[in-house]
């Protein structure tokens, strides 16, 4: 049986997905006559032309209510329509867990997730709707923000989806679809010491930052706060340094910290303080089975908690 590859385009009301969905399905892409069929599961101001889409073989049907978009839906349409592919434009709003976490009925198969994000209005929804965004950027796996402008702080709107999604690929647009360079984001701690101090507020951002940008940091030093985890999978010399992080809200706080070698590893105890200083390199690890950042510790220092045991990404 050929699978029905399903494409989820996702994002809050206004945010531009019908215009993003309109261009794909005009692209060399999926402009090949294939039988299509598109889900719409809300209304905008921006419409379809359904007579071009039926010129294009691409029948549309539109789901007005939550609790009717589920699987055996999905399972129905598969066989009333017989499409080649589905593409989903998803409410941002309506749970997608079932969709994105659960494994599809054969033989639709999950292809890709696409979030939408109207960069004008992002810190507006993140001030006021923190739970519902960390939703839409779980399981996606590309992040697209338009309408972007230079002056935007599209550094922190970057840490804010890798908090959430490190693997999700990002990309800022202007209100006319032109790629906007945001530059590489310049860390408020001094990369050309000979060991670098972390302070507690910017353990978030440090944290982000080694995994995007593997060439600062291969072979320097760090010094850092941080509770030590450990766990019985874990060998005698390894631990994790971390903190407590939080994106969204207080249902999505998780410990987040990079495995580390040291001898002294047997002299920690679990959720102890301490100061570390450790040197970064990127090489594979069985614990993330995949190559990685590595601290190789150098030494520690006990202390006490810090004021604010919960580092933010935003």
């Amino acid at each position: 049986m050929r699978e029905i590859p399903v494409y989820v385009i996702t994002g809050f009301l206004e945010s531009g997905k019908t215009s993003f969905l309109r261009d794909v399905l005009e692209s060399e892409d999926f402009a090949d006559g294939q039988k299509g069929l598109l889900i719409l599961c809300e209304e905008g101001i921006e419409e379809y032309d359904e007579a071009d889409l039926a010129s294009k073989n691409i029948d549309v049907i539109s789901v007005e209510q939550p609790e009717e978009f589920h699987k055996e839906f999905l399972e129905q349409c598969a066989k009333h329509y017989r499409p080649r592919r589905i593409f989903v434009e998803m409410n941002g709003v309506w749970d997608p867990k079932w969709l994105l976490e659960e494994e599809l009925p054969r033989p639709l198969e999950i292809a890709q997730v696409i979030t939408i994000v109207d960069g004008s209005t992002f810190p507006v929804y993140l001030n006021n709707m923190r739970s519902i965004l960390s939703n839409l950027f779980l399981d996606t796996e590309m992040v697209i923000f338009n309408r972007c402008t230079e002056e935007m702080d599209l550094h922190s709107y970057r840490r804010t989806i890798r908090g959430l999604n490190q693997g999700a690929m990002i990309y800022f647009e202007d209100d006319q679809g032109n790629p906007v360079d945001p530059g590489m984001d310049q860390p408020p701690y001094d990369l050309e010491a000979d060991v670098i101090q972390i302070e507690d507020m910017d353990y978030g951002l440090w944290y982000l930052d080694v995994s995007e940008n593997p060439k600062r940091y291969e072979g320097k030093k760090v010094r850092f706060r941080a509770k030590v985890m450990k766990s019985r999978r874990f060998d005698a010399e390894t631990f994790v340094p971390g903190r407590n992080a939080m994106t969204c809200c207080e249902n999505d706080i998780r410990f987040v910290g990079y495995v580390c070698r040291g001898k002294f590893a047997g002299d920690l105890r679990a959720r102890q303080w301490i100061w570390l200083t450790a040197r970064i390199q990127y090489e594979y690890a069985r614990e993330y089975g995949d190559k990685g950042p590595v601290l190789h510790a150098l030494s520690y220092e006990l202390t006490g908690a810090p004021e604010t045991d919960t580092v933010y990404f935003n």
